[in-house]
């Protein structure tokens, strides 16, 4: 079966389903691999269970005429993926950046759909697998998508181009990440870069920083709608404690996002938002009702302290622009609990120590948390599990704290102890 055949079926059921235990009626079922599971296994069971047919690359699981065997599942999706988008005739906006993509994503998903049917990527399904998975959640009502792109190595941002074909980019910033896998900070820009090298070479458009000057250097030639404050779409902060307010065509926005660095976030969805012609007053309501969630900077007060939890994920330039945040915060008794951060390669013993040493300069009361952390200050705590123990004997009370570190720490498990 060619894709144009297997794109009839899926257009009959658009429904795609690749977990076996979340399974829907009228839907095809793409049995994927991994190291430690074979989607092939459950296309039986797939089937039994209400999916019209299954999509399998192993024969011994052709068993019925509902298995469509193919050379290879993860390669069908993506190529099923692809020529959905290459029927589809609407705006899609491709959106990657070492910070604030998820922010970003979600707040232009709620100004936008103050006007337009948006299909958005859910949660972090940003990888070769998300991509598709996104791209074929687009429903014919839909006027509108925002794909978000992940990348740990050079040409993998390149690949979701060619399969999400974006007429739009974005990318938030380049910041230190994943520099185990990319080997150094340049590597990072190249990649990153990836999805400006595809708008250039498709005509396309980028919404940018004006302030920027990495992203200004590598967008020559493409065309570009400015934010920030001054460009295209031009604002001001107007206060930010803990809140940030921002002043935008007379009106101020007063969202709830916390910190100065959340200021680019809100400018870049109403530069979009006033691209796409939505109204000022829609833009105010969509960014004013948007609270973040999952663990990105939330405030949760405790019978003891107010948390800032930001534990969803960490790197060198989050961590830093979160503590200059929280540092100029009127809070008073301000505690930070910082976890390690992780994918930092041979560059992690330095960069940890800049973060210390960042604390010592702003003059902020630290907990450090993780092995990286340790090996440079003895006064650190191997791992969460021993800082549990020491907060059961040392109860932190009355206290504004900051919970930031990477996503393994688990720094979210401490709530409940403080």
């Amino acid at each position: 079966m060619n894709i144009s055949e297997l794109y009839k079926l899926y257009l009959e059921h658009p429904n795609i389903c690749t977990d076996s235990r979340k399974l829907k009626a009228n839907s095809i079922f793409f049995a994927l691999k991994g190291d430690y599971f074979n989607g092939n296994k459950f296309a039986e069971n797939a089937l039994r269970d209400g999916c019209s047919f299954a999509i399998i690359d192993e024969k011994e699981y052709a068993r019925n005429k509902q298995s469509i065997l193919v050379d290879d599942v993860l390669q069908t999706l993506q190529q099923l993926a692809q020529y959905h988008r290459e029927q589809l005739k609407i705006p899609i906006i491709g959106i990657t950046g070492t910070n604030g993509k998820t922010t970003s994503k979600e707040l232009i998903n709620c100004v936008l759909n103050q006007t337009f049917n948006v299909t958005i990527t859910k949660g972090n399904l940003n990888n070769h697998i998300g991509v598709p998975l996104t791209l074929l959640g687009i429903k014919q009502e839909d006027e509108i998508a925002i794909i978000e792109m992940g990348a740990n190595h050079r040409g993998e941002i390149a690949f979701l181009c060619a399969l999400a074909q974006p007429n739009f980019g974005i990318i938030t910033n380049i910041g230190k990440a994943h520099l185990e896998g990319f080997g150094n900070f340049q590597e990072v820009i190249k990649a990153k870069s990836e999805l400006y090298d595809y708008i250039r070479g498709k005509s396309g458009t980028i919404f940018i920083n004006e302030k920027d000057d990495v992203l200004l250097n590598l967008s020559a030639g493409i065309q570009k709608i400015t934010y920030g404050e001054s460009g295209d779409a031009k604002g001001l902060i107007s206060k930010s404690n803990p809140f940030i307010s921002v002043i935008f065509q007379n009106k101020t926005i007063h969202s709830n996002l916390i910190g100065d660095y959340q200021f680019y976030n809100i400018m870049l969805a109403i530069c979009i938002g006033e691209h796409f012609k939505v109204s000022p007053e829609n833009m105010k309501t969509a960014i004013e009702n948007y609270t973040s969630t999952n663990n990105r900077s939330e405030i949760l007060e405790t019978k003891n302290n107010t948390l800032i939890l930001d534990a969803y994920n960490a790197n060198p330039s989050s961590m830093q622009a979160m503590l200059h945040s929280f540092s100029e915060q009127h809070y008073e008794n301000k505690v930070c609990i910082l976890g390690e951060m992780l994918e930092l390669g041979d560059y992690s013993k330095r960069e940890h120590q800049d973060i210390i040493s960042l604390c010592n300069i702003l003059g902020l009361n630290c907990y450090f948390i993780g092995n990286e952390f340790n090996n440079i200050n003895n006064d650190s705590f191997k791992n969460r599990l021993i800082f549990e123990d020491f907060l059961k004997n040392n109860p932190i009370s009355g206290k504004t704290i900051l919970l930031k570190g990477s996503r393994g720490i688990g720094l979210e498990n401490l709530v409940d102890l403080l």
